[in-house]
């Protein structure tokens, strides 16, 4: 029999119109000098303080039976103090919900979803207290084929309701409400569920098929048990979105409706394959930062930052396995998997950030500054999702080179020795464990890739395994990389305005050392004429195409209300696109050695 509750919460979806839930909490016996509600201000896996608590309407509290109203009031931005009172004692709140995010509530007629961090308030003293909760969808005939996908524990078999053993774990299952489609397959010998929910065609057999290949290789990478009873993907299907936030048991996902697999597909198209990935990001993170995490994270105090330096392990690891899971799963091919590599280190290459920030203090000031981009942004930071990335690569082959160890064994002692133990990982214990696989002090490569600004050496460690790395120049604002030029028009020298413009012609970023910002146009300023002719997205392309380097030219913009002129000398467009080639004349045991990376399938403890 479960613990008896200390807590229970009834979460309704009161007015889908008007996008508001009801959220109440009760508490048996409140604390005698008066029970203090705290609402978490970020949730794991987004390191951004958001302040949920902006989303409340109003908040009032009774006792018993709910006739005798008992004064509550706020003390500050996430925290309300009840009066003293003998109990039961319920809260009750209602919340606005229509941020279409993975991350915080949403309510309408057609959907219902929430991330109980950003809905439910913790009674001070209680967070280790068992919980229950209740959920109500809306009664109206319009609902009636509504109902609710959660990798909560059922404490109800006929109602919506469900049973945490505390409050951590009562925020990490979100819960999706709606007539969604269900997808089913098996992996590591449990179920797993797809719902997604939105206007969608799908062909489901290829998508089932699909995830559970990457689902399975993930779980046999560490060890072949999953460290979950049961795993859900929940999907909300949209016209243009991109993302997803991992949980214990289950992820959420945006994605583009178009990225779902279509019936009659019969390659996967560029957009199937990135929600591939997607979904082979979340999953992984199940065991990199659900289990494994930094010992920053545990526990979680999630009314402030909790800062650590390993972001980039945690999140710039997962991102290199997402892809590397698809084609070792089988489900792309190994040209497919170079392509994505190619524009992995394509977008690194294009962040002049690189050379000023490190991904470890990428990873300090994630709070600060990475989910708070500006013009700036490109200039002065690096991505410790796409670096870290990077970094994960070059710490594989270069391990794989030397003949040891590779991060696959890295990542299967970091579960057995701090994730499947409850031990939070130091801070420098990727490197300590790295070092102790290896044999030999790998000090001095996460000193300079990891601490320092250097670009790892990936021409080489990719050419020790049978693969080239070529650059070339960008074709236009449409190339993301990953393969090589083809026209003959595009293999000619380009010019670099230094600058990137939105579709209206309004500079978006100023590229330091460049062009534009050494001629002194700025990130806001509205091009109106290149070289005494109109300024357009075709004008800046065929000045990109004809534009000898050297050259030099007007431009006229307007910054504020106030029109300019700059004088620029145009540069040769930098060689920062990057592509990756099988080497069909590699040496065999660089050939070996990229078969055992690409394709190899761990085995099963």
């Amino acid at each position: 029999m479960p613990e008896p509750a200390a807590v229970h919460y009834r979460i309704t979806a009161l007015d889908p119109a008007a996008h508001l839930f009801e959220v109440r909490c009760t508490v048996g016996a409140p604390a005698p000098g008066g029970q203090r509600f705290r609402l978490p201000r970020w949730v794991p896996g987004s390191y951004l303080i958001r302040e949920f608590a902006r989303n409340f309407v109003d908040v009032r509290a009774t006792s018993a039976t709910g006739d005798a109203a008992v004064g509550i009031a706020k003390e500050d931005a996430s925290t309300w103090l009840a009066a003293p009172c003998a109990g039961p004692l319920t809260v009750i709140a209602r919340v606005y919900a229509f941020d279409l995010s993975v991350r915080t509530a949403y309510l309408d007629t057609t959907r219902g979803y929430f991330n109980g961090g950003a809905v439910f308030l913790c009674p001070d003293g209680m967070e280790n207290a068992p919980a229950t909760m209740e959920i109500v969808l809306p009664a109206e005939p319009t609902y009636a084929k509504w109902r609710c996908a959660t990798t909560m524990t059922r404490d109800d078999a006929t109602k919506w309701r469900f049973r945490a053993v505390n409050y951590d774990e009562l925020i990490d299952h979100p819960v999706e409400m709606a007539d969604f489609a269900v997808c089913h397959f098996a992996a590591g010998g449990i179920p797993h569920q797809v719902a997604i929910t939105g206007r969608h065609t799908i062909d489901a057999p290829r998508l089932e098929r699909d995830l559970a290949r990457v689902c399975q290789w993930q779980i046999d990478l560490f060890g072949g048990t999953p460290p979950f009873p049961t795993y859900l993907f929940q999907v909300m299907a949209v016209g243009n979105g991109h993302g997803g936030l991992e949980h214990r048991s289950s992820t959420s996902l945006l994605c583009s409706r178009n990225s779902l697999p279509q019936p009659g597909m019969t390659e996967p198209t560029d957009d199937y394959v990135n929600f591939l990935g997607l979904a082979s990001h979340e999953y992984f993170h199940a065991w990199n930062v659900k289990r494994i995490k930094p010992a920053a994270f545990l526990p979680y105090d999630l009314s402030r930052e909790n800062y650590t330096r390993q972001l980039w392990a945690f999140e710039g690891i997962t991102s290199y396995y997402d892809d590397l899971a698809l084609v070792r799963s089988h489900v792309v091919s190994e040209e497919k998997f170079l392509e994505l590599l190619g524009r992995g280190i394509t977008t690194v290459l294009r962040t002049p950030g690189r050379h000023t920030q490190s991904i470890a203090d990428a990873s300090f000031d994630a709070w600060i500054k990475f989910y708070r981009p500006d013009e700036n942004s490109p200039n002065a930071l690096v991505s410790y999702y796409a670096k870290g990335a990077l970094v994960a690569l070059a710490l594989d082959l270069q391990l794989r080179l030397e003949g040891r160890t590779t991060l696959d064994d890295v990542m299967r002692a970091l579960w057995q020795r701090y994730g499947a133990a409850g031990i939070g990982v130091p801070e420098d214990g990727i490197a300590a464990l790295s070092s102790e696989l290896a044999g030999r002090d790998l000090g001095d490569f996460f000193a300079r890739y990891v601490h320092g600004i250097e670009d790892p050496p990936l021409a080489g460690l990719l050419a020790s395994h049978g693969i080239a790395l070529e650059l070339r120049a960008s074709t236009g604002n449409n190339d993301r990389g990953g393969k090589p030029a083809t026209a003959a028009t595009e293999t000619r020298p380009r010019s670099w305005l230094g600058a990137k413009a939105t579709g209206d012609l309004r500079l978006q970023h100023v590229y330091s050392g460049g062009p534009a910002e050494r001629a002194g146009l700025a990130a806001g300023d509205m091009l109106v004429a290149l070289d005494g002719i109109k300024a357009s997205v075709d004008a800046l392309n065929t000045l990109a195409e004809r534009g000898a380097a050297g050259r030099r030219i007007a431009v006229h913009a307007f910054r504020r209300d106030e029109l300019m002129t700059f004088d620029v000398e145009l540069a040769a467009a930098p060689l920062d696109t990057a592509f990756l080639v099988l080497d069909a004349h590699a040496a065999p045991d660089a050939q070996a050695r990229r078969a055992a990376w690409l394709g190899m399938r761990p085995a099963t403890a």
